[in-house]
């Protein structure tokens, strides 16, 4: 892959580049936010540092995915849940914390390169539930008449919920279906998603947590 790696640390820039270059992989790098938006076109992939010395990370997140929706990983000394949210619902695909072992960081490449290869189906039927309205086939959401827009990756995991309503789908489940990535397990994409589809149809019981178990479609109305 051609690679855009957006890093104004020097040791740790050289030391990524030399492996992914043993990888294959071509690496372009940017010190700056500015650069990196300048050198965004043509890249199949970017590794992002949020601590840049001309702009915040997460504003040249935002600038870019105004742009373009190639693969984003963060890389950034923020562990703080507040800043893994911020990253996730800004557009990354992942959010690695810094230290990190670069065997983590290539298998998290790998898993969100897969997840573009591993559409769910999208045929099936109209599911109606309280007032709300999830159209398989057609990748529609409404409420009560309303339609709302989810993101892809939000009506990936409420299509998963949807197909068999009733049936607790674990945490690992939806992560190898939608993401194709159990290396998540232990991040928050799953919880932002969720989050998503809650807040965006007013309906908070319409993904159901079992704690310790899964999630299900819910059965209870929207207000």
């Amino acid at each position: 892959m051609r690679i855009l790696l957006v890093e104004d640390d020097d040791r740790l820039a050289a030391a990524l580049t030399a492996t992914l270059d043993r990888l294959g992989h071509q690496v372009a790098r940017a010190g700056r936010g500015d650069d990196a938006l300048r050198l965004k076109d043509g890249n199949d992939f970017v590794l992002l540092d949020l601590g840049l010395p001309d702009m915040d990370g997460l504003e040249a997140l935002r600038r870019l995915r105004r742009a373009s929706a190639v693969p984003v990983i963060v890389l950034t000394a923020r562990s703080e849940e507040r800043d893994v949210l911020r990253g996730l619902r800004g557009g990354a695909d992942d959010y690695l914390v810094k230290p990190f072992r670069t065997a983590e960081l290539v298998a998290r490449m790998e898993a969100v390169v897969r997840r573009g290869t591993r559409p769910l189906p999208a045929s099936g039927p109209v599911v109606a539930v309280g007032g709300v309205r999830i159209d398989l086939a057609a990748r529609q959401l409404e409420v009560d008449g309303r339609p709302v827009a989810l993101t892809r990756r939000e009506f990936d995991v409420l299509a998963l919920l949807a197909r068999e309503p009733g049936v607790v789908r674990s945490r690992e489940e939806i992560l190898d279906a939608v993401w194709g990535d159990l290396l998540l397990s232990a991040s928050r994409s799953l919880d932002v998603h969720i989050a998503g589809i809650r807040s965006k149809s007013g309906c908070p019981w319409l993904v159901e947590t079992l704690r310790g178990t899964g999630y299900r479609l819910g059965s209870g109305g929207c207000s």
